[in-house]
């Protein structure tokens, strides 16, 4: 079974029609917030192929106050049992420069996953050095870089930490995510949609059902059969989740 490691199924236009639409897809549904949280659930009870991530998006937790963050937190806590990771957080500091608020919130995020034992699914929009910094700081161990866009020093120093990557659907058009799957182990890459966002062919509304897409891109350079690339991401998922 492919998997797509990252999608916004409550965020895509007619969310149920999507994911029937990728029966032969392991959608993993990521939230944002605790609206989407709660959607994303919903999504895993009624449908076989979807598990959920929990997730904090950093510009949307700049709104939060501390208490309204600790909500966030502590649903994300009573429900451990019931998603797979913790994602999509991180910071970005293209939409906002306030790094310290995004940093502790972030901080606060890390201390929840060790606690639960979750990975984390980490988005890092302009910000790649100051996430590797806090995560080595702070010792993580498993981690999946969301559309990673930073630097190939900073692409060497994930794979020395052992962190994985996931690599969207839009590789068919980037030559970055390409040299990410040249340069970096099979071992340590997942495929993901990004839904709605990041068609691989730049249109409007991408679904899961395009993961194929970051599949055939990894075969055609590691020069492995999809067969033999499905197999090593189920590994890596397994490996990962379980």
């Amino acid at each position: 079974m492919k998997i797509d490691l990252h999608a916004h199924l409550e965020m895509c236009e007619n969310s149920e029609k999507v994911i029937s639409n990728a029966k032969s897809v392991l959608i993993v549904a990521a939230g944002v917030d605790l609206n989407s949280n709660k959607k994303v659930l919903e999504f895993s009870e009624n449908f076989e192929n979807v598990k959920c991530s929990f997730g904090l998006y950093p510009i949307e937790a700049l709104e939060l106050s501390g208490k309204e963050l600790q909500k966030e937190l502590d649903f994300i806590e009573k429900n451990k049992n019931k998603i797979i990771a913790i994602g999509e957080v991180g910071i970005d500091l293209k939409e906002s420069d306030n790094l310290e608020k995004q940093r502790n919130n972030f901080l606060k995020i890390i201390e929840l996953a060790k606690k639960i034992d979750k990975p984390l699914i980490v988005h890092s929009r302009k910000s790649e050095k100051e996430i590797l910094e806090i995560l080595e700081q702070e010792k993580v161990k498993r981690v999946v870089m969301h559309c990673f866009s930073g630097n190939f020093k900073l692409v060497k120093r994930i794979v020395e930490n052992g962190w994985s990557f996931s690599i969207p659907t839009c590789v068919k058009r980037s030559e970055h995510f390409q040299k990410i799957i040249l340069e970096v182990p099979i071992e340590n890459l997942f495929c993901e949609t990004d839904s709605p966002f990041l068609h691989p062919d730049g249109e409007k509304n991408n679904e899961p059902k395009n993961v194929i897409e970051s599949y055939k891109m990894i075969s055609k350079i590691k020069k492995l059969s999809l067969k033999e690339v499905e197999k090593k991401i189920e590994e890596n998922f397994e490996r990962l989740f379980f």
